[in-house]
């Protein structure tokens, strides 16, 4: 039994360390990660363009109040970027441990991003439980114009490209066909929304979508990946860059917690994404 003694307390320690970073360290962290895309139909006029992509803030969940969403503007302004996307749930429910902070709130702090090509957004599952107008008329009133089956066309450096705004898929009535009826159908599209499950019936006239929703599961185990997360694909659009037959999808794993404050190996995050065109 002596001899145990060690290890268990070794254990002991280690199971404590990993509750620490996974309930405390990993979840109040933020970080800023830069992603190079090459994309098929991207204007050669628009290479490098940084969009920052912003999604799952769940502002009153444990270590996203004010006081952090604060610090995520500040971060993405510190990042020079073009165009900002934001990219739902924007409010928190029913997280173990947090509270309800009202979007008249969060709004003027989210004002204060600065991009010249302007700050757009769509709203999340979580925001249409809350309300939808309840969430959309702060954000607009606050200079935030958001998408819901509709696009923009936006200029820079001499070209243009769309921007999209799809609804989200589990709570409101996405609408592909709607979002892109007035864009050419040799424009280069960049669309954006919540849920990313909706990928498998996106055109392949997109350029890229840019999804949040599955906070890249939250928790994701070594070798493994993440066990849990909220998508019919499974982990399939869980984070990140994917592509299938040259459709191009990007994941960020978001900014909060939902269910459970827990994040590990999927630290909190501001993804800037540089596009360009596909290399020959």
């Amino acid at each position: 039994m002596r001899r145990l003694r060690p290890a268990l307390a070794l254990f002991t320690a280690m199971m404590v360390g990993l509750a620490v970073w996974a309930f405390w360290i990993e979840p109040a962290s933020l970080t800023v990660r830069e992603y190079e895309l090459h994309l098929p139909g991207w204007p050669r006029e628009l290479a490098g363009l940084r969009v920052a992509a912003l999604s799952d803030f769940h502002v009153g969940s444990p270590y996203n109040g004010i006081d952090k969403l604060q610090r995520i503007v500040a971060l993405t302004n510190r990042s020079d970027p073009d165009l900002v996307v934001l990219l739902g749930d924007f409010v928190a429910h029913g997280v173990v441990g947090g509270r309800r902070i009202p979007p008249r709130r969060i709004a003027p702090v989210l004002s204060n991003l600065e991009a010249p090509l302007g700050v757009w957004a769509v709203l999340g599952n979580h925001d249409w439980w809350h309300s939808f107008e309840g969430v959309r008329k702060p954000l607009s009133v606050h200079g935030i114009k958001v998408l819901e089956d509709q696009a923009v066309e936006i200029s820079s450096r001499g070209s243009t490209f769309w921007l999209a705004g799809i609804g989200d898929a589990w709570a409101g009535n996405p609408d592909i066909p709607a979002a892109l009826k007035a864009v050419p159908p040799d424009a280069p599209v960049l669309a954006i929304t919540h849920n990313p499950d909706i990928f498998t019936d996106m055109p392949d006239r997109v350029s890229l979508t840019v999804a949040g929703h599955t906070h890249g599961g939250q928790v994701a185990l070594p070798l493994l990946g993440p066990p849990v997360v909220p998508s019919v694909h499974g982990q399939r659009y869980a984070a990140g860059w994917i592509v299938e037959e040259d459709r191009h999808l990007f994941v960020t794993p978001g900014l909060g917690t939902s269910i459970i404050p827990v994040r590990f190996l999927v630290p909190p995050e501001i993804s800037i994404l540089n596009l360009y065109p596909a290399e020959p």
